[in-house]
């Protein structure tokens, strides 16, 4: 009997008469063993789980599951691998793919803590443990694609997360048919060696079609695609008019030259921009943020509806926002030739683009024009046009302080964003990578700088020694392990990366440029990305290593990030004198707030990336057969990996569709390598492939080689698809 699977039975017994005791040969009977050899099996099983804290022998009651103090109450998280976290309130406890019993992601569990008594846990390093019991659910509900088996049904989950298929019983399918997209509601887990079982709630619409698949996305990751009623209701009862006495109370900016610059088919409309020339070439930018405040009331329905969302999220084809449209795409958004309440931070910059002082206002704004970045960018390619001196002055200014922020050690990874044409019926007829402009970097810069002096000014506030409440973005330092693999990846084409230099992102920041233009430089710039902490939210600063910034947060998209409305409140209550009792209100909340709005942000971010998926295996489907130039992206003992030069669409090349030689995976070299040709297929290989077979419901497109030559070195080659 397997070691993993008799440790879960004697758990999943035990745990179930947690008062009881049971003697070695009594469990002997429970598990029915009757040869010595799993006897001796069983018995060494109990006593590891004695040394780890897991059970307790005492010579009276024989074993029982451990006192409480090494088991513990907590949610668990678990990724996309199908291993876990549980976070509780003693800390983290890493938990194993085979050790978290019939725990899905979000359930709140009962965990056991290894606690060994042969060797004490280093300081710093996390405990590990073991799922005892689900207490509660977090959802019951799962997308997926119903299949039939020669004898019975099955669910293949969505959900990457989940890693076991669900049973159908045949009286559950509710009319669902093989080959649909389904809603299953769990009926029963209890025991991890059996699959879950579940009947079919509702059928969304047939698997692979890309409606249907985005549906299932948005179901996977829980999106809400409604506001309730009642937070409609608080919508509509603001008004759509300023009061006269509010605009009083404000700093009036309506005469001022304010202009906006978003993408073309944007409606929520954050940030505004003003410049002003000074004396000795100096200049004093106004960044007009939209006043979301004055309209969430903190506490209020919107305000909860706000924070559960955490974030808007934009999928490939629709936008899930945080705010209800008559807010997000309305009164809060700075549309042109309207008066919008704002928070204007203004910024005094020196000619070499120094901050020398700053001033923040709640104002009230008129746009005097919307740009798109395309219209921006076509009069500072012009130098004339409407506006065209505001707009020359704030690309001059953002030059400057894009110049410092790289002479700093700020990095510039500048990913590739895949974007759709849509046809008359909402499918891809097109994929493109989105253009960096000039007008992307002017806003960009401007944004940076504000974020920047918000965080800034919380710091002059904080006298010996206080830590003031405040919500800030923080990057934390590579792993250097991460560095390490990154530098040996490097290697292979050709490029250094200094590890011991690289804890200033000045060597990351080389490394960058210098693979500018080179075919690789999307691959190693994703690597190099990975290898980065992830930026989140926190209460303690402790800077911001990929923009090489000691102070920063996020104050500028009020409208779809909940972290900035929380920002946006902070600063009010510091500007006008935050008394001590909210002070200590808010040291006590804001770190939850600030690890769920992290949480809310990484769920968004994974369900953009998916939803992407799916219109660019729609967009290949339409494909099929035709030929496409890539690179060899990855490499493993079964395929690689190849991304399609200019639309970033990755399929697999599969090692049983190489028929011109018998093809061995080299790890150590990244590559495949045919054992009588000895050609190979290598990572970063330029490569030729046709589309041979895209399955929408999985999400995968499968590659054959269109041509035996391999491309080696240069420039990435352009263009999409090869015509036959």
């Amino acid at each position: 009997m397997k070691t993993n699977l008799l440790r879960d039975q004697i758990i999943a017994y035990l745990s179930k008469r947690s008062k009881d005791g049971f003697k070695s040969r009594q469990l002997r009977r429970v598990f029915r063993m009757s040869g010595e050899d799993e006897f001796q099996d069983l018995r060494d099983v109990l006593h590891a789980m004695v040394d780890e804290g897991i059970l307790t022998w005492t010579k009276q009651r024989g074993y029982h599951i451990a006192s409480t103090s090494n088991r513990i109450q907590g949610t668990v998280k678990i990724d996309k691998r199908g291993n876990g976290v549980v976070t509780t309130a003693r800390g983290e406890i890493i938990i194993d793919k085979q050790s978290l019993h019939t725990a899905f992601n979000g359930d709140v569990v009962e965990a056991a803590v290894f606690v060994s008594k042969k060797s004490k846990k280093s300081e710093g390093t996390p405990d590990t443990g073991e799922v005892l019991n689900v207490l509660s659910r977090a959802h019951t509900q799962f997308g997926g694609t119903l299949q039939k088996s020669k004898n019975f049904y099955f669910v293949l989950p969505d959900d990457p997360t989940v890693k076991r298929d669900f049973y159908i019983a045949p009286e559950d399918l509710n009319g669902a048919e093989s080959g649909d997209k389904v809603l299953v509601e769990l009926l029963e887990w209890d025991d991890p060696y059996k699959n879950p079982e579940g009947r079919i709630i509702s059928t969304l619409g047939a698997a692979g079609d890309p409606f249907v698949e985005l549906r299932s996305v948005i179901q996977t990751y829980r999106l809400p695609t409604s506001f309730p009623k009642e937070v409609e209701q608080a919508a509509a009862s603001i008004p759509s008019e300023i009061p006269k006495e509010e605009i009083a109370r404000r700093l009036d900016l309506r005469k001022t030259t304010v202009l906006t610059i978003d993408p073309h088919d944007a409606k929520d409309f954050d940030d505004a921009l003003s410049i002003e020339m000074l004396e000795g070439g100096s200049f004093r930018i106004g960044v007009h943020i939209a006043d979301v405040s004055a309209y969430v009331t903190e506490g209020s329905i919107l305000d909860q509806e706000a924070f559960a969302r955490g974030t808007s999220v934009y999928l490939a084809n629709q936008v899930i926002p945080m705010l209800p449209e008559k807010l997000s795409n309305n009164i809060c958004s700075l549309v042109p030739h309207k008066d919008r309440l704002t928070y204007t931070v203004f910024m005094h910059v020196t000619e070499k683009g120094r901050v020398r002082k700053y001033e923040f206002a709640r104002s009230v704004i008129n746009s005097k024009k919307r740009f798109s970045y395309e219209e921006a960018e076509k009069i500072l390619d012009a130098g004339s046009g409407e506006y065209s001196d505001e707009l020359k002055h704030l690309w001059t200014a953002a030059k400057t302080l894009r110049k410092n922020r790289m002479k700093n050690g700020s990095l510039d990874f500048d990913s590739p964003e895949a974007k759709f044409t849509y046809d008359e019926k909402g499918k891809p007829a097109d994929i493109f990578i989105k253009k960096r402009l000039k007008s992307h970097q002017l806003v960009e810069e401007c944004m940076l700088l504000a974020n920047q002096t918000v965080a800034t000014y919380i710091s002059t506030l904080q006298k010996d020694g206080e830590i003031l409440p405040f919500v800030y973005r923080i990057h934390d330092q590579p792993d250097k392990e991460k560095l390490k693999t990154l530098e040996e990846f490097v290697r292979k084409f050709g490029h250094k990366l200094n590890i011991s230099q690289s804890s200033s992102s000045k060597e990351l920041q080389h490394l960058l440029v210098e693979i500018q233009g080179t075919k690789e430089e999307n691959l190693i710039s994703e690597v190099a990305l990975r290898s980065m902490a992830k930026a989140v939210y926190s209460t303690d600063n402790i800077g911001h290593f990929g923009l090489a910034f000691e102070f920063y947060s996020h104050f500028t998209s009020p409208i779809r990030r909940y972290p900035d409305l929380l920002v946006h409140r902070l600063l009010w209550d510091f500007t006008q004198g935050m008394n001590e009792k909210r002070k200590q209100s808010m040291k006590k909340e804001l770190p939850a707030m600030c690890k769920h709005c992290s949480e809310r942000e990484k769920v968004a971010a994974e369900a953009e990336r998916d939803s992407v998926k799916v219109m660019q295996v729609e967009y290949m489907r339409q494909h099929i057969g035709a030929e496409f130039e890539g690179i060899i992206s990855g490499v493993i003992q079964y395929g690689v990996f190849v991304e399609i030069n200019d639309i970033l669409v990755e399929g697999m090349l599969h090692v049983r569709d190489l028929n011109d030689d018998y093809y061995v995976f080299d790890e150590k070299q990244y590559s495949l390598v045919g054992e009588r040709k000895g050609k190979r297929l290598r990572l970063g290989d330029s490569i030729t492939v046709k589309v041979a077979k895209v399955t929408p419901e999985r999400r995968q497109i499968d590659f054959v080689l269109a041509e035996t030559d391999i491309k080696e070195g240069g420039k990435r080659k352009k263009g999409k698809q090869r015509r036959n």
